[in-house]
């Protein structure tokens, strides 16, 4: 596996290894799908380099429930932002689901940040966990034809703590780079 770590702020990756080839993407979907299609064209112009191309994808996440592990790998990924029912409507083809492959929950992906209110009641039974990139960086991977580990870690419960996630978020860095290390043991 040849890895390429992509991860949202320089908070979520202090403890990586130094020699890690790291890229960080910016906070939302619009930032991480350019830094992740400009990081994987910039290492693998090619199809046949992409293929021995593998993106991980690190990141603290907010959790809508109880019922979740610390760190993990989604199942898949959704963007929260997109109204399925309302294209449906309009007759237009949704393609708003990535399957990732991993026995984790679902997460969902969108723009805003997600400290509990409205916001969060209507995303419950939709996702599980949020965060701001991983769709965005999913779509890019699968659109290129590059393998994907996303690797999440929960800060928060998506509530009104959630915005201490700069005071959560050391806690979500040691535990991805952990895991981080445990999958390149892994190879």
């Amino acid at each position: 596996m040849r890895p390429l770590v992509l991860v949202a702020l320089a908070q979520e990756a202090r403890y990586l290894p130094a020699d890690t080839d790291l890229v960080f993407t910016g906070v939302g979907l619009t930032a991480a799908a350019v830094a992740t299609t400009r990081a994987v064209l910039e290492r693998a112009p090619s199809p046949e380099e992409r293929a021995a191309l593998t993106v991980v994808n690190l990141g603290s996440v907010g959790a809508l429930g109880e019922h979740h592990e610390e760190v993990f790998e989604p199942s898949a990924v959704i963007n929260r932002d997109v109204d399925e029912d309302m294209l449906r409507a309009l007759g237009l083809r949704v393609d708003n689901r990535i399957e990732l492959g991993g026995s984790g929950p679902v997460l969902g992906s969108g723009d805003a940040f997600v400290a509990g209110g409205a916001a969060r009641e209507a995303l419950l039974g939709r996702c599980d966990v949020v965060d701001m990139e991983g769709f965005a960086i999913a779509y890019a991977c699968r659109t290129l034809g590059v393998r994907l580990r996303m690797i999440k870690h929960i800060s928060d419960s998506a509530d009104e703590a959630a915005l201490d996630w700069a005071a959560l978020v050391d806690r979500s860095a040691r535990a991805l780079a952990e895991a981080y290390q445990e999958l390149l043991g892994g190879r």
